[in-house]
Order: structure tokens, then C-alpha cells, then sequence
């Protein structure tokens, strides 16, 4: 099952994370949809606990947010502690 992003969720989440509607490049921007994407994609999984074609894409999904994350924790570790802290991720 893919989750599509439909425009208004898109510019709901930059607006919060980025501060502009149209600023989807960046890096909390990015990891705030892809938390979005895994929180939609584990709650099917819950329901389709068989569905071994989504389990892969939600796995590549956690593995490019976690680079993203680990790229961000270099880049400025204040603001990425921020992040994880605003998203609810235990890190």
C-alpha cells in the first residue's frame, strides 16, 4: 500500500518544521515526513501484518530517516536534539 502525500499535508508539515510552505528541502522538513510516511505505513502493517512488499519500503524509509538524523546530529547537535524531542522519537 503506498501513502501518498497529498499537497495540503505537505505544506501543513513544512510550515511547522521549515517555516515556509514551499521549503521541503530541508533536513527537519524531510525527517518530519518521512516519521509521517512510517507512522501511516506501521499502522497498516498492523492491520496487513502480511504485507512483506510495504514492510520493505518502511524499512528503507527508517533507514534514510536515520541517516538524515545522523547527518543532522553532525550538522548541529542542538537542533536535532530538538528535533527528536518535538517528533516524539526515543533517541
Amino acid at each position: 500500500m503506498a501513502v501518498y502525500y497529498n499537497t495540503a499535508k505537505i505544506a501543513e508539515i513544512a510550515k511547522q518544521y521549515g517555516g515556509d510552505e514551499k521549503n521541503t528541502g530541508n533536513t527537519e522538513v524531510q525527517v518530519a515526513l518521512l516519521t509521517y510516511r512510517i507512522e501511516s505505513l506501521s499502522a497498516h502493517l498492523r492491520a496487513n501484518p502480511k504485507d512483506h512488499s510495504t514492510r520493505r519500503a518502511l524499512l528503507t524509509m527508517v533507514g534514510q530517516r536515520k541517516s538524515l538524523l545522523s547527518y543532522y546530529a553532525k550538522k548541529d547537535i542542538y537542533k536535532y536534539r530538538a528535533l527528536i524531542e518535538k517528533l516524539g522519537l526515543r533517541k
